[in-house]
């Protein structure tokens, strides 16, 4: 389980758009990670919205920003297109990092239980350390908040 203060894990994961993005390359500019379930579903759309729409401010504050689920690299340059999103999106299509950023978890809906990705943001400074964590993250004001926060470092 990743927590505050811990090393981020490092990664290297293919962006939409071809390029490969490795976590630990982005020093010394802090990272803001949002892990999502599915692309082009409601509250991920609405997610995704509001990083791109304050995409300019957390740059502004020198971070950068990544929206990450297991969807293909062609489903996000969809999703992408669809919603005229500015956040890039990486593809973890085998699970590795989401099982390592530990929120590949069980879930329960409408009486079923299954393997899903847990909503959680990862705000990780310059030196690479985990500065803050959101797990069960709920969408309004998320991107807000982890602005705040980015501007706080």
């Amino acid at each position: 389980m990743t927590d505050t203060g811990q090393t981020a894990p490092d990664f290297t994961l293919p962006q939409d758009g071809g390029e490969d993005v490795t976590l630990s390359a982005l020093r010394p500019a802090p990272v803001v990670l949002y892990f999502y379930p599915k692309d082009d579903t409601s509250g991920c759309t609405k997610e995704a919205i509001a990083f791109s729409g304050l995409l300019s401010d957390f740059e502004a504050a020198g971070a950068k920003v990544f929206g990450i689920s297991r969807d293909s690299v062609t489903k996000h340059g969809k999703f992408r297109t669809k919603h005229d999103l500015s956040v890039p999106l990486l593809s973890d299509e085998n699970g590795d990092v989401c099982e390592r950023y530990g929120t590949w978890v069980e879930k329960k809906m409408y009486g079923k239980t299954y393997m899903g990705i847990e909503r959680s943001t990862f705000l990780i400074d310059g030196e690479g350390k985990l500065a803050r964590v959101w797990r069960k993250v709920k969408v309004p004001g998320h991107a807000e908040e982890v602005l705040e926060a980015v501007k706080a470092l």
